[in-house]
């Protein structure tokens, strides 16, 4: 989702009309005439945006400081084709200035704003500063570099607890800590740093006051080089984990007009006090009573720009293209229109049951984007067969929904969800569909603690109700006969030729989790009646077996749950809902036999410790003999750019230690044996 695009430019053929609703950069450039260069690592090389573009050239291996990060081979790579500007997307070289100093010194365009704007903004100190003199809200806080923990200690006890610690070129929730406590923020330090020189190849830290409980409330800008600027309304950006976005809408419930107009207009003072010149994004955080305060400007096209799209009518990547030109903006702030909502999910390779989603990796086996339903977009630099590895961000794409109205927009993004297929890596969806149909969402009633609030136990999937449990466990049951009727036939006649009693009554017995469910089944031509748990269920469908979609009418009702797995032994894994459920289907008979059936007594994780994720290991803080107590670090994962610490559960002595630093591990690898 971060590839750098080298963009060859044919100006003549550029079409000045506004495009609307193409997903990517190279879509774009096509649209307007203008012939296109893909940079790429070698393990991108069958990626969307390499076989999109005119040219593909291959700038180094996987690990981003040898390819993405590696400007010479990224200059080379424009030398030989003869490129005269640069699209950088989302991330990676986006907000270098030194690339763009590189770039300008060879008479190549950069597709962003100047290098003084990105110096500027680009350093959180620097830019707090500006923001100040500029009459823009600011967080109280420290606004030097902070050197030491010591020093970061006594900061954070000046400014008094909760505070943040933050990366100075960071950004995108990479560098970042909340410290209630003194050991919160020595450890803070530690982490932050590291992050942030693995992320950004610099570990200056800033600290400033945490507002507590919080809305993350982003205005995007667009100036170009004749001083003109607009504001192009909000986004909301409140739902998020580990600091980074998950859930994103256009507009925001929750401004009124004029805290809108207030932010838009300090959002374009920032523009213009660094003369900045194409798209970029002013973040701020925003309080219950709607006090709003400068959080960072990003320099470059964020990831949730098709949600501005769709409300303003403005190709975003179009403008950027333009303003690089040189043209003037064609637009005047009452110009810009809030035309309907939209609702952006990012869909993650991630298991969003560990930590709200700890990263997951392996093939697309199968990949399907429901992108056959009205107004959905979606943004993605995958397709089936490809591989989400280690090296990048677990992004698999941007789903995007629009409507007339906000209830609209939803509606649309639930189903958008449940026709979404992905196979081979454990994704996010399940959290998702949970977050967009949740009350509190709903009414609006949001924060950047919205997670840990609504799930403080963290994220247990879809929580079945007795209506819902029933409508599953005939839709297991319905869809295990259909498979035992269809595995009689072959091409639509039996097996074996005989004259068979019709059979359309069968007794069942159905294990979801620790339950045991008895059911009465009748079928009259494709619609099952069920008797299940005291009620009565009526399920229909077409029952096509080779789809991966299983569309059925529940009870009068719609519903697309997806089948993902089935075997002969009656086991079923359905996704209902969004989220996936384990069932086992039996006769009656088979159901009482499997009583006697051993039961596999499950492993003590008391004395081991596994990784949790896929990834490298940073560091590792004991050995064999040493006495770790219950919290204490034992070592350090770092998976798709953020380091996470892996703590004993248990006061007890280290038996063996099965992984060095520099190591890459899966999940479920055994790290270290406990006594």
């Amino acid at each position: 989702m971060c590839f750098a695009v080298c963009v060859v430019f044919d100006w003549r053929n550029i079409s000045i009309n506004v495009v609307c609703f193409f997903h990517q950069v190279i879509k774009t450039c096509k649209k307007m005439g203008i012939k296109t260069v893909a940079v790429h690592s070698d393990v991108d090389s069958s990626a969307v945006h390499v076989k999109m573009a005119d040219e593909a050239v291959c700038v180094g291996p996987a690990p981003t400081n040898k390819s993405y990060l590696n400007m010479d081979a990224i200059m080379d790579a424009i030398r030989a084709t003869g490129a005269q500007a640069v699209h950088p997307g989302y991330g990676f070289l986006s907000e270098n200035k030194e690339f763009a100093k590189r770039l300008a010194a060879e008479d190549v365009t950069f597709i962003g704003p100047d290098t003084h704007a990105i110096q500027a903004m680009g350093d959180k100190i620097e830019s707090k500063l500006i923001a100040k003199a500029a009459q823009v809200n600011t967080i109280p806080g420290f606004d030097g570099v902070v050197k030491t923990a010591e020093e970061a200690v006594k900061i954070a006890q000046d400014i008094g607890y909760p505070v943040m610690i933050k990366a100075s070129a960071g950004g995108g929730g990479k560098g970042m800590r909340i410290s209630w406590n003194d050991e919160e923020t020595r450890e803070g330090f530690r982490f932050s740093s590291q992050e942030a020189a693995s992320s950004f190849g610099d570990d200056r830290l800033l600290i400033e006051k945490y507002i507590d409980n919080p809305r993350h409330i982003e205005i995007q800008v667009l100036a170009d080089k004749h001083g003109n600027a607009l504001w192009l309304n909000e986004r909301e950006c409140s739902i998020q984990r580990r600091n980074q976005k998950v859930v994103e809408e256009a507009p925001s419930t929750f401004l009124d007009p004029t805290t809108r107009r207030a932010m838009g207009e300090q959002a374009v003072q920032l523009a213009k006090a660094v003369q900045y010149s194409s798209a970029g994004t002013v973040e701020f955080l925003v309080d219950s009573n709607r006090n709003f305060y400068f959080l960072e400007m990003n320099t470059r096209l964020q990831v949730e720009h098709p949600i501005t799209e769709c409300i303003t009518g403005l190709d975003l990547v179009e403008q950027m293209i333009r303003v690089a030109k040189g043209y003037q903006l064609k637009h005047k702030q009452e110009d810009i229109p809030i035309n309907g909502w939209a609702i952006e999910s990012r869909v993650y390779a991630e298991d969003p049951y560990k930590s709200f989603g700890l990263p997951s990796i392996g093939r697309l086996s199968q990949y399907q984007e429901p992108i056959n339903l009205s107004k959905v977009r979606v943004d993605s630099g995958i397709q089936e067969g490809s591989d989400i590895s280690i090296y990048y961000d677990p992004m698999i794409s941007k789903l995007v929904t629009y409507g007339a109205t906000r209830a609209e927009a939803l509606a649309r993004m639930e189903d958008a969800l449940d026709n979404y297929v992905i196979r081979g890596v454990t994704h996010n969806i399940p959290l998702l569909r949970e977050i967009i149909t949740h009350p509190r969402f709903i009414s609006g009633d949001i924060s950047t603690n919205f997670l840990p609030e609504v799930y403080p136990d963290g994220f247990k999937g879809h929580q079945l109700e007795a209506d819902k449990r029933r409508e599953l466990l005939a839709s297991a049951a319905a869809l295990y006969i259909t498979t035992q009727l269809r595995s009689q036939k072959v091409l639509g006649s039996l097996r074996v030729p005989s004259s068979p009693i019709e059979c359309n009554h069968w007794e069942l017995c159905v294990e979801l989790g620790e339950g045991h469910h008895s059911m009465e089944v009748t079928k009259s031509g494709n619609v099952y009646t069920v008797e299940v748990d005291g009620g009565k269920v009526e399920v229909s469908g077409q029952w096509n077996l080779a789809s991966p979609l299983l569309p059925l009418t529940i009870n009068g009702t719609d519903r697309m749950l997806q089948c993902l797995s089935r075997d002969a032994s009656g086991r079923i894994v359905l996704q209902y809902l969004g989220t996936s459920f384990k069932l086992r289907v039996l006769s009656k008979l088979a159901a009482e036999l499997n009583s006697y059936m051993p039961e596999k007594v499950p492993e003590d994780t008391s004395s081991i410790l596994r990784s949790p994720m896929p990834g490298t290991v940073v560091a590792v803080s004991v050995k064999p003999g040493d006495t770790v107590a219950e919290g204490q670090e034992i070592c350090v994962i770092e998976a798709m750019k953020m380091q996470n610490s892996l703590t004993a559960v248990r006061q007890a002595k280290v038996k063996n230690v099965h992984c060095k630093p520099g190591e890459t591990v899966g999940e479920g690898d055994l790290l270290v044996e406990l006594e």
